[in-house]
C-alpha cells in the first residue's frame, strides 16, 4: 500500500517552486489544480484553494547527519536555529517554513529503523560494503531478508536455491583466506552467508543462483545490512569449510554486518551509452 497528503494552499506555484528547487522534489503527477510531488518515497500533494491550512508539520528524514547538514546550510537564513540532537526522540534536526508558513523539517533518525527506502533509492544507492561494525544483525532483522528471499524467480519455479549463515569465526577467517585480498572482507564481519543451488533441481544453476544472490544483496540493503558479493567460491575447499555438498553450485559468499564505512557514489555511465536501440 502506498500513501500521500495533500495540503490546501492560495499560493500554489510558489509552494510547488520551493519544494521542488529548494528541496529537490519531483512532480510525480498533476491533476487538475493539485500537483503531487515525490522525493523517495513520499508523496505530498498540494491543491490550489480559496484557503491554506497550515496546520502540523511537514518533515524529511534522511540517512544520516550530513544530509540534514547540506539542507541547513542550503535554508540557514530562513531556518528557526542550527540543527541539533533531541535525545527525547533520538534525532538530530533543525526547522524552517515552507512559502505559506507551513512548518516543515529535516531529520534523520539517531537509532536504527525498520526498512523504508524506495525501490529506485534502494537501486541507486546499495553499495558494496568491505567494513562493518561488531554488533551482530538481529535474528529478527535476518528474518525478514530472508522472507523477501522467498520471491527470488527461478527457472520453471524449481525454487532450487538455498542460503546458509556462517558465523563460526574460525571459518569466517579462513573463507577470508581463500581468494587473498578479493574474500578478506569476510572475516570483518560478525557473519557471512553463502548462496546456493541444487544442481540436480534445477536446469538453470548458475542463473538461479545469480538471480537469488542478488535478491539477498537488495534485500539486505534495503534493511540497511552491508554485504559484498564475492564470486569466484564454488570450490571444494569452500564446500568443506561450509558444509555444503560437491553436488551443488555456490553463487556467492558474503560478509554480512552493519556498515562501518559511507560510499559516495562511483562514476556511471550514461544510458545512451550501454542501451541499444532507445529512442
Amino acid at each position: 500500500m502506498s500513501g500521500l497528503t495533500f495540503h490546501r494552499t492560495t499560493n500554489h506555484k510558489a509552494v510547488i517552486d520551493y519544494y521542488v528547487k529548494e528541496i529537490g522534489m519531483d512532480i510525480w503527477l498533476e491533476q487538475g489544480g493539485c500537483t503531487i510531488l515525490q522525493k523517495g518515497n513520499f508523496l505530498l500533494g498540494f491543491c490550489d484553494r480559496e484557503e491554506t491550512d497550515t496546520e502540523g508539520m511537514i518533515t524529511f528524514f534522511f540517512q544520516t547527519k550530513e544530509e540534514v547538514d547540506f539542507y541547513y546550510n542550503k535554508m540557514k537564513e530562513r531556518a528557526e536555529a542550527a540543527p541539533k540532537e533531541t535525545e527525547k526522540y533520538r534525532i538530530y534536526h533543525f526547522f524552517t517554513k515552507d512559502p505559506d508558513g507551513r512548518n516543515v523539517e529535516f531529520q534523520t533518525f539517531l537509532h536504527r529503523t525498520d526498512s523504508h527506502i524506495s525501490g529506485s533509492e534502494l537501486l541507486k544507492n546499495r553499495r558494496s560494503i568491505r567494513r562493518f561494525t561488531e554488533e551482530p544483525v538481529a535474528e529478527e532483522t535476518l528474518r525478514k531478508i530472508f522472507e523477501e528471499c522467498r520471491y527470488v524467480p527461478t527457472s520453471c519455479n524449481t525454487q532450487a536455491y538455498y542460503y546458509k549463515i556462517i558465523r563460526d569465526r574460525e571459518t569466517l577467517v579462513k573463507l577470508s583466506s581463500i581468494r587473498e585480498n578479493s574474500s578478506a572482507p569476510i572475516k570483518k564481519a560478525p557473519m557471512a552467508v553463502v548462496a546456493f543451488t541444487d544442481r540436480e533441481a534445477t536446469p538453470r544453476p548458475e542463473q538461479d543462483g545469480a538471480i537469488a544472490s542478488t535478491y539477498f544483496i537488495l534485500a539486505a540493503a534495503q534493511h540497511g545490512v552491508g554485504t559484498c558479493w564475492i564470486g569466484g567460491m564454488d570450490r571444494d575447499d569452500v564446500k568443506a569449510l561450509t558444509g555444503i555438498g560437491r553436488d551443488k553450485h555456490i553463487s556467492m559468499v558474503t560478509p554480512l554486518g552493519w556498515p562501518d564505512e559511507r560510499k559516495d557514489l562511483p562514476s556511471r555511465r550514461e544510458v545512451e551509452l550501454f542501451v541499444e536501440g532507445l529512442n
